[in-house]
C-alpha cells in the first residue's frame, strides 16, 4: 500500500487518543502479533492478532455495534485493522492514536508484564521481544548475563556499545590504561574531553549513557595471573580484545581452566579475525597457536597502524557471537576462524579443529597452570 493509500484509510478511519480510548466506553482490542504480547498488553484489552481477525473475530467480538477500539504498537496496523473489521461487518471501529508505545508512555495501566523488567525497559527493547529468537526470555537471559571485556579500546569498544544496548546486564571492562588522543580514530568508547581519563571511567559513563540498567564494573588494572582467577569466574562471556600476545594466551588459559567462552577478536592493518573458543566444544586459541611468533615478527598496530573503521566490524562481530552464546541460538564461531578482508570487502572461513593433545584443552588433562606469559611471548 502507498503513502497515498495510507493517508486515505487515515481520512477513513476514527481515530481517538490514548486517554479517550482508557477512559472511553471501547472495548479495546491489541490486534499485535502474539510476540509482541511478551511487552504487556493495554489493561482490559483483548488479543486479537490482526492476522487472525477475520477467522476469530465472531468469537472475540460477537457485537457488531459495540465500539471497539483497535490499537498496535505505534498507531499503523491497527489502521489496517479497523478498516478489515468495518468490512466484516462491525459498525463502530476505530483506531488508538500513537498504539501501545503511547499508552506506555503516558504511563497508563498494563498488564502481562514480566516483574524482571521496567515498563521503560520494554519500551526500549521493544524489537528484540517480537524477535521470536529473543522474545522476553531472551531478554531476560540478556539482563542476567555478565560479559567481561578485556581491554576497552578498538575491539572493547563497539563490542561495549552494543552489548549495553542490547540489554546485557552486567558488563565487565578491565584495562590498565588512559584515553590518548591515538585513540580516538577507532576507539569510540571514548572523546576528546576524556582524554587522560582512565579507560575503564570513560568506558563506564559511556555505556550508561547508552542505557542506564546496566551495571558496569570497572577494573583499572592489566589482567595478569595474579587476578585472572579472581575475575574470570565471575562472568559468562569473555571477549578477547587484546592486543597483545601475552594477554591473548593468558585469557585462553584462565578461560580453558574455568570453562568459560572466550569471544577472540583481532585486527591487523586491514584484515579482522573473529572465533570462539571453549574447551568441549572446539578447540582453544593455544590448538590454533600454539606458539607465540617470534619477537619482532608480528609488528603491532602501534607500529604499522589499522584502519580506524576496522575494529567496529570485528568487535561488532564479537558482539554478535556473545549474544548468540547468551540466548543459545544460532551456530557460533566454534572451530572457525571467520576472516575478514576490508580492502577486498570479503570474509573466508577457516576450519579449526581441536588439537587432540593440547597441554590445555585436551580431554581429561589437567590444567597445567599459568606461565609467565612476557617470557612465554619473548618479551621478559
Amino acid at each position: 500500500m502507498t503513502a497515498s493509500d495510507l493517508e486515505k484509510l487515515r481520512a477513513e478511519i476514527a481515530t481517538i487518543s490514548p486517554q479517550d480510548a482508557k477512559d472511553g466506553p471501547g472495548l479495546l482490542v491489541d490486534v499485535r502479533e502474539r510476540e509482541e504480547h511478551a511487552a504487556g498488553i493495554c489493561a482490559g484489552a483483548i488479543e486479537l492478532p490482526r492476522g487472525f481477525l477475520e477467522l476469530d473475530a465472531p468469537a472475540k467480538l460477537p457485537d457488531k455495534s459495540a465500539p471497539i477500539v483497535c490499537y498496535c504498537q505505534t498507531g499503523i496496523r491497527s489502521l489496517y485493522a479497523a478498516e478489515t473489521l468495518q468490512r466484516l461487518g462491525y459498525e463502530n471501529v476505530s483506531s488508538m492514536d500513537g498504539g501501545y508505545e503511547a499508552w506506555t508512555h503516558l504511563g497508563y495501566p498494563v498488564t502481562g508484564i514480566d516483574d524482571a523488567f521496567e515498563p521503560e525497559e520494554l519500551r526500549r527493547y521493544a524489537r528484540h521481544l517480537i524477535v521470536p529468537e529473543v522474545g522476553l526470555e531472551g531478554q531476560k537471559r540478556l539482563k542476567e548475563a555478565r560479559v567481561l571485556l578485556v581491554g576497552a579500546g578498538g575491539l572493547g569498544s563497539p563490542s561495549a556499545l552494543y552489548l549495553a544496548a542490547a540489554g546485557v546486564g552486567t558488563i565487565g571492562v578491565i584495562d590498565p590504561d588512559v584515553v590518548d588522543e591515538s585513540n580516538l580514530q577507532r576507539q569510540v568508547l571514548h572523546a576528546t574531553s576524556r582524554i587522560g581519563t582512565p579507560k575503564v571511567e570513560s568506558a563506564r559513563a559511556t555505556i550508561h549513557e547508552i542505557n542506564p540498567h546496566v551495571e558496569v564494573i570497572t577494573y583499572e588494572e592489566r589482567l595478569d595471573a595474579d587476578n585472572a582467577d579472581r575475575i574470570i569466574p565471575e562472568y559468562d562471556v569473555i571477549l578477547d580484545g587484546a592486543d597483545n600476545f601475552p594477554t591473548r594466551y593468558l585469557v585462553n588459559d584462565a578461560c580453558v581452566k574455568h570453562g568459560k567462552p572466550n569471544v577472540h577478536g583481532s585486527v591487523f592493518r586491514f584484515e579482522g579475525q573473529v572465533s570462539v573458543f571453549q574447551r568441549g566444544r572446539g578447540p582453544c586459541y593455544r590448538c590454533l597457536y600454539p606458539e607465540p611468533p617470534p619477537p619482532g615478527t608480528v609488528p603491532s598496530c602501534a607500529e604499522v597502524g589499522v584502519l580506524g573503521v576496522l575494529p567496529g566490524v570485528v568487535g561488532l562481530l564479537q558482539a554478535v557471537e556473545a549474544v548468540k552464546l547468551i540466548l543459545g541460538q544460532g551456530d557460533p564461531l566454534h572451530g572457525r576462524l571467520l576472516v575478514y578482508d576490508a580492502l577486498a570487502a570479503n570474509f573466508r572461513e577457516l576450519k579449526v579443529r581441536a588439537n587432540p593433545k593440547c597441554a590445555y584443552c585436551a580431554p581429561g588433562r589437567a590444567f597445567p597452570g599459568y606461565v609467565d606469559y612476557q617470557g612465554f611471548c619473548g618479551l621478559g
